[in-house]
This record gives structure tokens, sequence and C-alpha cells, in this order.
């Protein structure tokens, strides 16, 4: 396990248990503030945001709204940007390096906008300084957090009464990742694994030809990316993972225009989002968690993954481009193609979802898995 906690941003961790990754939500969920603010109600200075009324200081008067300072992340720099139309990489280099020019563009772009717009933070942890602007959106956003999705979509899997385990949490300034398997729900293989060998132990696919049924349940408090069910397939021999992205379901935030200041979010709307996502979970249980699902899946991808590459190297490189990988991710492909020892279209596959395994940053362990299935299909079609 490992982890990699920062403040006032809040959590970031990989390959965390259900337990450390609810204890760190919870610590953000006790920090956050949700503001709707207009756009005269919104500055720039020294590279942070600044917002009116938005900051409770406690006095001999009880408690008065302050002025709050905000340090945009980098998600929360895309949303101006987007909202502003100033590009996202001027704005990230103006912050870094020329913050009066920042200040300039983003005060210059509000000035006189007549939109209001939804500004997700979190308070410091510390008694002092500034809090973080975690995300700029619209103020039509409906919220569905991390915590809540994660004890909602447990609730659901419980309901469902499959044995099943989580496999592994992460948590980005982007989104949150929840990993499920079902050791139970289990498939052979062996057409697919017959030529490959694990990268990380060597261990033989065709001694061990089994994939597991599992899930993968994601969300996003900062506008990038709905709730979502994924189907994923875990091969035993090497843990890779192969997401089935056409068959996801999806609940997006989207929701009636909020009121301005600070937003206490209506509980009955949050039990009721709540209660679907437990039921989409328990749905997904039993539709994904199917030998059945499983078993049509893995027809599917060893009919494509048995093609010979006559060019294993310019396979790799024509994938990379195609799915537009990094010149590193491309030679960690190679190398994980070349441990893997299987010389077919199934060997990139395999290649893509290991080397996804060895990410540090979730989000793109996320993508790079989800790609697997397409690096697949252009592999078998050269």
């Amino acid at each position: 396990m490992t982890s990699d906690t920062t403040s006032p941003m809040g959590a970031r961790a990989r390959n965390v248990t259900p337990g450390d990754l609810a204890a760190m939500l919870r610590d953000q969920q006790a920090r956050k503030v949700d503001i709707v603010a207009p756009a005269g109600a919104i500055r720039a200075m020294g590279g942070r945001l600044v917002i009116d009324g938005t900051d409770p200081v406690l006095g001999t008067d009880g408690v008065t709204m302050t002025t709050g300072t905000y340090t945009p992340t980098e998600v929360c720099d895309q949303g101006l940007a987007d909202k502003l139309g100033i590009p996202a990489a001027y704005l990230r280099r103006m912050r870094q390096e020329r913050q009066a020019l920042y200040d300039a563009n983003v005060n210059g772009w509000l000035a006189g906008d007549p939109r209001k717009f939804l500004v997700r933070c979190l308070r410091s942890s510390t008694a002092s300084g500034p809090g973080a602007a975690r995300a700029f959106l619209s103020d039509g956003y409906k919220r569905i957090d991390n915590l809540d999705v994660l004890l909602a979509a447990l609730d659901g899997v419980r309901a469902a009464g499959m044995p099943v385990e989580v496999d592994g949490c992460d948590v980005t300034e982007r989104r949150m990742y929840v990993r499920v398997v079902c050791e139970q729900v289990r498939v052979l293989a062996p057409a697919l694994l017959a030529g490959y060998r694990s990268p990380f132990t060597g261990a033989s696919g065709a001694e061990n030809p089994v994939v597991f049924a599992g899930f993968v349940i994601s969300n996003s408090e900062t506008g990038c990316g709905a709730f979502t069910l994924t189907p994923r397939l875990v091969v035993q021999v090497c843990r890779n993972g192969m997401t089935i992205t056409k068959d996801a379901i999806r609940a997006v935030h989207l929701g009636e225009r909020l009121d301005e200041g600070v937003v206490t979010w209506s509980g009955n709307t949050l039990d009721k989002t709540l209660a679907l996502i437990t039921a989409r979970t328990t749905d997904a249980v039993a539709t994904f968690l199917q030998p059945g699902y499983a078993g049509r899946v893995i027809r599917a991808i060893t009919a494509q993954a048995g093609h010979p590459l006559a060019d294993p190297q310019q396979a790799v490189a024509v994938v990379s481009q195609r799915l537009r990988f990094t010149d590193a991710q491309q030679a960690d492909i190679m190398a994980h193609f070349i441990r893997g020892g299987d010389l077919t279209a199934g060997g990139i596959l395999h290649a893509v979802t290991s080397t996804a395994q060895a990410q540090p940053d979730a989000d793109t362990a996320c993508e790079m898995e989800s790609a697997g299935l397409r690096a697949l299909e252009i592999a078998a079609a050269l």
C-alpha cells in the first residue's frame, strides 16, 4: 500500500485499503466548503482566488462570514480556463511564473461577466493559511461526493449478497477509484493466456488460466467525470485488469441552478442520489458478476488476441501513437511485452494493462487500463 496525503488540497492516495480511503475522505469532508458566487465576488490576488463572504470567523457577536482565500489546484485552473476562455496551459504557466499576469487575466475576464459559478473548496487543515480551490464549475453542478459514493456503493454490494472484496482504492484531485473483484466468479481463458508470463513474477498463464469477474466504482467531485460503474476482469496470474468501458453504467453531475452563497446541500436530494447509487451498484453486481457475462467478454477478447504480430516493435509503436501514450509509456509497454513473452495481439493487451498497474498516478493508470481492449483491436488489425 502506498499513499500520499497533501494539505490543504486533501487526500491523494494510490493502492490503499477501503478503511484508509474512508478515513481520508472523512477528513476532507469536514473541511469542504462549496460556494456559489457571481463573477463580481471572485477575484485573483497573488495567484490565488479571493471570494467574498465565504470564510466563517467566530467572534464575540457570533459567526460572521469574511473573505476567503483559496489556492487553485490544477483542476480548478482547468475549470477557470474553460469558463473564461483562457488557454489552460497558458493560465497554469502564468500562475507558476507570472502571478501578476495571472491575476490580470482572470480579473479582466471576470469583470462584467453576468454568470455565477460554483467553486468547490477545502478549508486549510491548519488554523491559518489559505484553503484550496479544487474546482471551478457551473452553478448547475450536482453534488455526488466520494465518501457518499463509497458508502452507498458498498451498501449496494452487500445488498447483492455476493462474496466480493475490494482489490484496491485510489483517489486523486480528479477522481476516486474503487476496484471490486469476486474470485468465486471465475472463467477459464486458456487460449488468451497460453503463451503469456506475468512480467512481475514470471508465473505462467498456461498453468493458471483463470480470470475473475469484477467492476470499478469511480466518481469525480471536481467536474472530471460522472459517477461510473465499469465491468472489469482480473487475470489471476498477474492481476492485470481489463475494463469494458462500453458496458459502463453512469450518473452525470447535472442538477438545477444553485442559490448564491455557501451551499447547504439538500438532505432529501442527497438521500435520493445515494439510494440511486446503491440500487445501481446492486444492479451492477447482478449483471457484471456473472459467469455468463465474463465468459462472453473473454470469448470476444480471445477471438482477436491470437493474431500473430510480424513486427512486435512496430505494433507497439502504432498502438502507442494511436492511443497517445508518451514515449516513456511506450518504452514501458515494450519492456512488459518482452517479459510477457506473448508475441500476439493478446500480448499487446497484457503489456498495456500490466504497464497500467505500474503507473504511480492513478488517473494515468485508469486511462491506460481502459485503453487495453482498444490496444488489442488495433494490434489485431495490423
